[in-house]
């Protein structure tokens, strides 16, 4: 799970994505987030983007973000028994797959917008 912030506003004022990667399959999910989203509103995209979908993962990797080392976080993962492991943050040897989606991302965004200038 990662973020990326600094993108151009969308019609809801949201600069930011953020990204789900199964490591397994490769398969990611990306949302539109505002920048002061917030554990809650994250948790909840969780849910209704992965775990619907994948049921809840074993083990989860992230990197320091304080969205997901907030105390909500280590409440939900200690009473679904899911082990949260945290990565050093921008250190994409822990989390390359989710550094890569995020580097395809910002060129994808930048190409779009650079198509409509």
């Amino acid at each position: 799970m990662d973020f990326v912030f600094g993108l151009p506003p969308d019609s809801k004022r949201r600069t930011g994505v953020v990204v789900f990667v199964d490591r397994f399959n490769k398969m990611h999910h990306l949302a539109a987030v505002p920048a002061e989203v917030t554990a809650v509103q994250t948790a909840r995209l969780f849910v209704d983007m992965v775990f619907k979908h994948h049921g809840m993962p074993l083990d989860i990797v992230s990197d320091r973000d304080p969205r997901f080392t907030a105390r909500f976080w280590q409440e939900v993962f200690t009473l679904l028994g899911t082990q949260l492991s945290m990565s050093t943050a921008d250190h994409p040897h822990t989390d390359g797959q989710t550094e890569r989606v995020n580097r395809v991302l910002g060129d994808l965004l930048k190409s779009y917008a650079h198509s409509f200038q």
